[in-house]
């Protein structure tokens, strides 16, 4: 891949996709340019990714073939408005924002426009991404297999209809702080039992990464693989009705609706 990929924004998901596409080699520097609002921001990611950096907006959108729109949902027909005449007919316009729709970024650019609308997640930065990607019609067959080939840089890709974009921030986009959230619980249980905190988080972690590899290689239904943990009578499924007196499995579902019907509203 030779193309251009430019970034407007640098936060902290556009650092982990850049992470991952460096790491993989799916891109070298000399094929970024990012652009943020704060010299800090700009600073950092030349020093951390050595690769090119500017203030302006106009001078990512105008190079680049590969776009990158990683601002906040309520940014993007501001900055939509300033580079929509200066980006190039065939460049790919690829938008990581939940609520941000395929037909708002044609209204926006008002002209036919190659679109992306994607949902990345931080694990990207350490190449474990999971990102859900749906194109509309002007995205051509090679076009999309470059593009997935360019996420699968930093993890995983799954192309989906639009109409389920709404609902893939609950599962996978939002789900790592789930996680998170967990391996801490985890961590604070195992400290309750003196064993020390940071191997406390050493163990939770690596349970979680093994169990989730588990699920991915073996194809086996999850429910399956905790069966195979759980003897009778033994601790482990005693655990597992005390999570489910608890409402765990309830209070996941739950939280998931809520991320998804917040995402909704964004795209209204």
């Amino acid at each position: 891949m030779n193309r251009k990929i430019g970034f407007i924004g640098c936060g902290k998901m556009a650092q982990a996709m850049i992470q991952g596409m460096l790491t993989s080699k799916v891109a070298t520097p000399q094929q970024l340019i990012v652009s943020a609002k704060t010299e800090d921001t700009l600073q950092f990611v030349e020093k951390t990714f050595q690769i090119k950096t500017t203030q302006h907006n106009k001078v990512v959108a105008e190079n680049a073939d590969y776009l990158f729109l990683a601002v906040k949902p309520n940014l993007y027909a501001e900055v939509i408005n300033e580079v929509r005449e200066v980006v190039k007919d065939n460049t790919i316009i690829i938008t990581i924002a939940a609520g941000i729709t395929l037909d708002f970024i044609q209204q926006q650019f008002q002209r036919p426009m190659k679109t992306v609308r994607s949902m990345p997640n931080t694990p990207s930065l350490v190449g474990e991404g999971m990102s859900a990607l749906c194109i509309n019609s002007y995205v051509s067959k090679e076009d999309l297999s470059e593009i997935i080939r360019l996420f699968e840089g930093f993890g995983k890709a799954e192309v989906i209809e639009e109409q389920l974009m709404d609902a893939i921030p609950a599962v996978s986009g939002s789900s790592p702080a789930y996680a998170f959230l967990f391996i801490e619980a985890l961590a604070d249980g195992a400290v309750m039992q003196g064993i020390p905190r940071k191997q406390a988080y050493k163990l939770a972690a690596q349970a979680l990464l093994g169990a989730a590899k588990m699920v991915l290689e073996t194809e086996k239904h999850p429910g399956e693989l905790k069966d195979e943990v759980c003897t009778p009578g033994g601790s482990t499924i005693q655990a597992v009705a005390t999570l489910e007196k608890q409402g765990f499995r309830a209070s996941v579902i739950a939280a998931m609706e809520s991320c998804s019907q917040k995402s909704k509203e964004l795209s209204q």
